[in-house]
């Protein structure tokens, strides 16, 4: 996952790389106020968010991005807090409102998106979290959660805190009024007098059709290929000059697929991919929902596949 992470240029994914306008638009969350320790508090709003319409629209990979894009901006916010306050702020406080979650966030695809998220999180930023306030949490609540904690490590559980109807109050007890949005039981607002913060929460919502890719985007493939369950398809590129620009475009039907691409380190036809180096790590692609249209710059002259 480190060597993921350096691929995705994390040092200059703030200044960098900008979100897909779905992504800008539709994924709920945000940045808002400072706990009683100054540590910073992210909101996710869980139930205006479109997990289908989201991952019709845009790939898995720039989700993942996403994510940490707004991890790096929380970190660089505590990096600010220390030096205002002159104390040690490494982490945040996490609030979930968790009000409308229901079948539509149990989606496979997106339950495994937010699997490979928190698995990142889990590989990167182990002490980047606090705490986590689940509030207004549904019946089916359970349910949800017993999918996806199997990502998180014990010390991360343990972090999470669910509350019941007295979460305003709980909440007063670690979040001053002034520093908490009046929708969450304080008395912060936008500048003009928007109880719920939205120049700093984005709120989410349903996904218009017209971003679906595959509504809109109709590439014509080179070729096609059947690939049986479980087996491997490899094609051989002869990259002659470094800084050469290697891309690839590609889309699977009914299911998702795995792709990597790596570089030999001997001559001849008889190296095994395990041997060869890795230049971008095999993870899964959701490309029977998104077409993957991506490419990355070959540091060294070589034969990549």
């Amino acid at each position: 996952m480190l060597k993921e992470m350096r691929q995705m240029r994390v040092d200059s994914i703030i200044s960098d790389w900008k979100p897909p306008e779905v992504i800008e638009k539709y994924v709920s969350g945000g940045m808002c106020g400072y706990d009683k320790e100054g540590s910073p508090i992210w909101y996710d709003v869980i139930g205006p968010l479109d997990p289908k319409g989201l991952l019709l629209s845009a790939t898995k990979q720039d989700f993942i991005k996403t994510k940490i894009r707004h991890t790096e901006m929380l970190q660089r916010e505590c990096r600010r807090q220390s030096e205002k306050l002159s104390t040690n702020i490494e982490a945040i406080t996490l609030i979930y409102d968790c009000e409308g979650l229901g079948l539509k966030h149990i989606w496979k695809p997106a339950i495994e998106t937010y699997g490979e998220i928190l698995t990142m999180f889990e590989d990167n930023y182990p002490e980047g979290l606090k705490r986590v306030f689940l509030i207004k949490a549904p019946k089916m609540f359970p349910m949800a959660y017993n999918l996806i904690k199997h990502f998180l490590c014990e010390e991360t559980r343990r972090k999470i805190i669910v509350l019941g109807s007295n979460w305003q109050e709980v909440l007063h007890k670690h979040i001053d009024p002034e520093q908490l949005p009046v929708v969450y039981g304080g008395t912060l607002t936008d500048p003009d007098g928007d109880p719920r913060c939205r120049t700093m929460i984005k709120y989410g919502g349903t996904v218009p059709r017209s971003y679906y890719v595959q509504d809109s985007v109709k590439v014509q493939y080179d070729s096609s290929v059947t690939i049986s369950r479980g087996s491997v398809f490899q094609l051989e590129y002869d990259v002659t000059a470094a800084s050469s620009l290697l891309r690839w475009q590609f889309a699977s039907d009914g299911a998702d697929i795995g792709f990597g691409v790596y570089r030999r380190t001997k001559e001849g036809r008889g190296q095994k991919v395990a041997e060869m180096l890795q230049v971008l790590p095999s993870e899964r692609y959701n490309a029977h929902l998104v077409p993957e249209d991506s490419c990355l710059t070959c540091t060294e002259p070589g034969v990549c596949k």
